[in-house]
């Protein structure tokens, strides 16, 4: 069935003279549908323009929806988002604006999104920045995300498990358990701690309170970020991400 179709009953007071304005679909006659179908045609033939002033109309709508989701969500959950003693805290503890980025560690993205964040870390000392475990890319990577986890279990400050997290997400070839522990090590983290670790159940509790987040928010990919209120699909790059720190702070892309 073409599409115009569903346009049909819309436009039946300006393509049958006499007909009611609140006439029903079901009321035509298939004369009268084929009718409408040549007259929508036609002017949509017409004025083409038509269709992407609808479809930007759309667009705007659905955007529109997506960040009233985004935002609900973000405030339902906030607490846990930006204050769960399971993720890892670094830059400043006290800043003014909370920067969150779920990541995986064989994600390529995140490996150019890390950059973003430590140059955001720089010239912004007033930022707050939140570490999640987020493995959506296989099984390499879901053991890569429980040795970051144990690490952090030994590390309150976040100096080593940034340390860590660098040298895992920088390093060459997929992330598993033997990269993360040989990673773990060069950060100078206990290793005979960091195995007795892993077995806690904190481990599992961690990665699950992470996912649920993710899917509570839409996250569907890494990396991803909440900042502020909003949420961020992707690696949309650091001019991007400053102006969404810029809206959180003051309400303008740029303070």
């Amino acid at each position: 069935m073409p599409w115009f179709r569903f346009l049909a009953p819309a436009l039946l007071a300006l393509a049958l003279c006499g007909a009611p304005p609140a006439a029903s679909a079901q009321s035509f006659s298939d004369g009268q549908r084929g009718d409408i179908e040549k007259i929508v045609r036609n002017y949509l033939i017409a004025h083409p323009e038509v269709l992407e002033e609808a479809m930007a109309e759309l667009s705007k709508r659905q955007t529109a929806a997506e960040t009233e989701k985004h935002e609900a969500s973000v405030a339902k959950n906030a607490e846990t988002i930006f204050n769960s003693p399971r993720g890892v805290t670094i830059g400043n503890r006290d800043g003014d604006v909370s920067f969150v980025e779920f990541f995986d560690y064989n994600c390529g993205y995140c490996k150019r999104a890390m950059a973003d964040m430590l140059d955001l870390m720089k010239s912004d000392p007033k930022l707050k920045v939140v570490l999640k475990e987020f493995p959506v890319l296989g099984p390499g990577s879901l053991e890569a995300a429980k040795v970051a986890v144990a690490v952090r279990m030994q590390d309150a400050s976040g100096k080593k498990y940034l340390d860590f997290h660098q040298k895992l997400l920088g390093g060459r070839g997929q992330a598993d358990k033997a990269h993360a522990m040989a990673a773990a090590k060069d950060a100078g983290l206990d290793m005979t701690r960091l195995e007795k670790d892993l077995a806690s159940p904190e481990v599992n509790a961690t990665i699950e309170e992470n996912f649920k987040l993710a899917e509570d928010m839409g996250m569907n990919g890494t990396p991803s970020y909440v900042i502020g209120k909003q949420v961020v699909i992707g690696a949309v790059g650091v001019e991007n991400l400053k102006e969404k720190i810029g809206l959180a702070r003051c309400g303008k892309a740029t303070c």
